[in-house]
């Protein structure tokens, strides 16, 4: 099996960097792609996975699969030396797979959390939790937000790293809950069981078009970040590709021993729709350049006017009171830093970035880019750094910028439904250290070059 040469990687940096799509395979070298190889030999470690729903192209599917069937990394197939011990599933609707892989790869099927962490000895058996609760039949509140029970279930995992008396990683998927005040208490939870907790989107992870990496202490005074979607589902997403970015401007004081976390905090948050979005951006809220630079970057924009390409998208006729047209989340930090969100259904389908950076005379902006299902390639890249989560017990980023992250797509829901109010979000004080790199997926491959 052919290893990916220097001479190919570089050319595919080079596409990468200048805004074009290398190929996710270099020709002419006999990869995997239609019979992988069987794992040669037992998994050195395990986890267990707790999911909302395991099915076809749901995230369970996705995550946990690649923990089963491997994936391609560096150019050659690669299996983790965690593998799935035990699988518990909430919800199993018609289509379910959880009983069918069991029986393919010989997991456990637990009844509980506490037995699929476990493994039915009463003791914890396993060396790493993956808590996937996306997709499945839950209800929406009043904000539009789905009911995913994270917090619910991540405390039944924590009850058993309680009573073992010793922790092991956790990794939540997307964000922590849709309630911030369940996030800030997951937080909190993870931290007195001294249990590694990550949490996220893929988006951060995922492969930049171009490769775009601003080092720490990268001086932004303004950012846009242009997306799409069911405004909580993809509102997550859109939020965390603006942090991982807008996190950069900060850096820890080394005058400090130890260093200062530097404050990432945000001070209020503001939701509008329709007209209002664009009269903001008329009034200056937001740049009308920035967003020209972060719509350049997307492959799928439409043709035709943005206005009348968003006023024609069909968004959803019901309680929660949506209006035809755009919407936009405002971001207001403590240090003065100012952000916008712009959901464009109807003239993106992607998500685009661009930022002003103090002193130079072109905004920075890139695509972050999402390889289409089935294979969603994109939760591959992020199933790369869960994989060197559970192995160093150490997250590529701290949870608490999902955990701000989170907060905000609450306040932003919330301000929406309140017809617009600008709210103060006094609980989003929140420091933490910014990774020293990105971590994002580079070239041809998930593994990121660093």
């Amino acid at each position: 099996m052919h290893h990916l040469t220097r001479r190919s990687f570089l050319a595919s940096s080079l596409l990468a960097t200048e805004g074009l799509h290398p190929p996710l395979a270099v020709a002419g070298d006999d990869f995997p792609r239609t019979k992988p190889p069987k794992r040669p030999k037992p998994a050195a470690k395990n986890v267990a996975v707790v999911a909302s729903v395991y099915t076809y192209l749901s995230h369970a599917y996705h995550i946990a699969g690649r923990f089963l069937d491997g994936y391609l990394a560096d150019g050659r197939h690669h299996f983790p030396e965690f593998g799935v011990a035990s699988v518990y599933v909430e919800q199993k609707p018609a289509g379910d797979l959880s009983g069918e892989l069991a029986r393919e790869h010989g997991f456990r099927i637990s009844p509980t959390i506490a037995d699929a962490l476990t493994l039915g000895t009463n003791k914890l058996a396993v060396d790493g939790v993956l808590l996937i609760c996306e997709h499945g039949d839950y209800p929406l509140n009043a904000k539009g937000q789905k009911l995913y029970p994270r917090h619910e279930l991540f405390q039944q995992i924590a009850a058993v790293l309680r009573e073992a008396g010793r922790a092991v990683p956790v990794f939540c998927d997307k964000h922590l809950s849709y309630d911030r005040v369940k996030a800030a208490d997951m937080v909190a939870t993870a931290k007195r069981l001294n249990a590694p907790l990550m949490a996220g989107s893929s988006l951060p992870v995922t492969w930049r078009r171009p490769e775009v990496e601003l080092p720490l202490g990268t001086k932004l005074t303004e950012a846009v970040v242009a997306s799409r979607g069911d405004l909580e589902t993809y509102g997550i997403h859109a939020l965390e590709a603006l942090q991982c970015m807008a996190e950069r401007r900060l850096k820890p004081d080394p005058r400090r021993q130890p260093p200062d976390a530097p404050d990432q905090g945000v001070k209020a948050v503001t939701c509008r729709q329709g007209d209002a979005v664009w009269k903001a951006g008329d009034d200056g809220l937001w740049s009308w350049e920035l967003l020209e630079h972060a719509v350049g970057r997307s492959p799928s924009r439409n043709a035709g006017d943005i206005r009348a390409n968003c006023r024609r998208f069909p968004r959803p006729k019901d309680a929660r009171n949506f209006v035809p047209g755009p919407i936009l989340f405002h971001v207001e930090y403590r240090d003065g830093f100012k952000a916008t969100v712009l959901q464009l259904d109807g003239h993106v389908a992607d998500e685009t970035f661009a930022a002003r950076v103090a002193g130079k005379p072109k905004p920075v902006s890139t695509l972050f880019w999402l390889p289409p299902p089935p294979g969603a390639a994109f939760l591959e890249a992020l199933s790369m750094r869960v994989e060197d989560f559970l192995a160093t017990g150490v997250p590529p980023y701290p949870a608490e910028r999902t955990q701000l992250t989170g907060g905000i797509l609450d306040y932003a829901l919330e301000s929406r439904v309140q017809g617009g109010k600008r709210l103060e979000t006094p609980d989003l004080d929140i420091r933490y250290a910014p990774p020293t790199h990105g971590g994002f997926a580079r070239g041809d491959y998930v593994r990121p070059v660093e």
